[in-house]
């Protein structure tokens, strides 16, 4: 088997909330229990009965189509959670979406949907029972108001990893892909068609937002626990996959948030290098990138992908505000042409982060931009797909964000009041950045 070469050197793990790289043996003793992260308030839906849909499509051998196999999709009720769901249905596997909220699509054939939180190992550990495969895409506090909720998003990001690493193990399970992030290699410094290789995890210290970081973290655990013995004599076999910014058809996270502020006249100015890149990935290309990991991990493709970890974009870098005009030109504005100082932006963000924590028991302030994003779109940050292409044979497709924005414009709600301008947020925003104009006059006072 190839020796790992992309495992991240992650220091200052907090080996309490860790995975016990030791096997463990499932019971329900306390004494021989593994790890386990049991969420307050966990749904924990589980078919008890025997003409259950899921414990029948779990339990029986025919229930398995054209014998692709059974495969767990964690955050199945996600945006890409679904969309990969639907495909590997579509591809003849059993698939078992697994989600705390239920998803707003019609379930496919050849799905199900159970509704659980991966924190709670007790639903996890039963419900997985006869799965293959499990694509590990659920996550919390990638953006907005989420970002900020620290206590969730450790209990969901690094709890939540260390119990489907140890259910896998237990179940028997040999193979798990985990969705990762790019986050976990940047921080606010330039990288220029960055690698595997060259490009390390950035030190936990350094990360200014608590998603990044777990997700550091929670990689570092997927990686160490390639090989590991399993359950009935096996070994497990595990990737990771970095994705950028995620992009398609019915995406609602970016779309919607940049679409709202732009109506709001929120988002009329510009801010960074105007020569920033980034890169972002369609949700299809992602959907593909994953089949072809799972499909690496197998003996057949000689284990090319255990212990791996691959960066994941569409293969092209381009600079959020231009990548963005067709959003603006569709909602009938012009791109922003008001260009303003970083550090006055990322004042105001942290202004914003401050007042929403402080003030969120009383009054809702909007978090237009934090910290983390300010960083992203200010600061070039690329990275090549080489390496995936050469191993996993993942050869991105061409799509345009023009389809996309046309197709969430035609399929969204009709605008209500808080769609349109709003001179309360105006004034906010104003009064944020006049703020940080200061503290940036104070300070360069101080300097010289």
């Amino acid at each position: 088997m190839k020796q790992s070469r992309s495992l991240c050197q992650v220091e200052q793990l907090p080996c309490a909330c860790l995975l016990d790289c030791r096997r463990q043996t499932y019971s329900r003793s306390a004494a021989a229990a593994p790890i386990r992260h049991r969420a307050n308030g966990a749904v924990g839906a589980l078919c008890n009965s025997p003409n259950c849909v899921v414990a029948g499509r779990l339990e029986s051998p025919e229930q398995g189509r054209c014998g692709a196999g059974r495969v767990l999709v964690t955050g199945g009720a996600g945006y890409f959670g679904f969309r990969l769901g639907r495909a590997l249905a579509g591809q003849g596997a059993t698939v078992l979406l697994l989600d705390l909220h239920k998803p707003p699509w019609d379930i496919p054939d050849g799905a199900v949907f159970q509704q659980i939180d991966i924190r709670d190992y007790d639903a996890l550990y039963k419900i997985c029972a006869g799965v293959d495969v499990i694509f590990h895409t659920a996550s919390y506090g990638m953006s907005g108001p989420e970002q900020l909720r620290r206590k969730q998003i450790e209990s969901v990001n690094v709890g939540g990893t260390n119990n489907v690493i140890n259910v896998c193990t237990e179940r028997g399970i040999s193979r798990l892909v985990y969705t990762s992030t790019v986050n976990v290699a940047f921080a606010g410094r330039p990288i220029e068609d960055g690698d595997e290789d060259s490009v390390p995890c950035v030190p936990l210290d350094m990360h200014i937002d608590h998603y990044s970081r777990t997700k550091a973290i929670a990689e570092h655990m997927v990686l160490a626990a390639n090989g590991r013995s399993t359950k009935g004599g096996g070994l497990l076999q595990t990737c990771v996959l970095r994705p950028s910014g995620i992009y398609g058809p019915e995406e609602r996270r970016h779309l919607h948030r940049v679409m709202v502020n732009v109506e709001r006249r929120l988002f009329s100015f510009c801010f960074g290098d105007p020569n920033a890149k980034m890169n972002w990935v369609h949700v299809d290309n992602l959907v593909m990138a994953h089949v072809l990991a799972a499909e690496a991990l197998t003996a057949e493709k000689a284990f090319v992908a255990s212990g791996q970890a691959y960066f994941i974009n569409d293969g092209e870098s381009v600079n959020v505000f231009e990548w963005l005009t067709p959003l603006f030109e569709r909602l009938g504005y012009g791109r922003p042409l008001i260009h303003l100082p970083v550090f006055l932006v990322y004042s105001a963000a942290i202004l914003m982060e401050r007042l929403h924590v402080t003030l969120s028991p009383i009054l809702e302030i909007p978090l237009i931009l934090t910290r983390n994003e300010v960083r992203s779109i200010a600061v070039s940050h690329t990275f090549k797909i080489e390496k995936a292409q050469r191993e996993l044979g993942f050869i991105p497709k061409k799509y345009s964000l023009t389809d996309s924005v046309d197709q969430y414009l035609r399929s969204r709600p009709a605008r209500s009041a808080a769609s349109f301008p709003n001179t309360q947020h105006l004034f906010l925003l104003l009064l944020l950045l006049l703020i940080g104009f200061i503290t940036l006059m104070i300070c360069s006072a101080a300097w010289e």
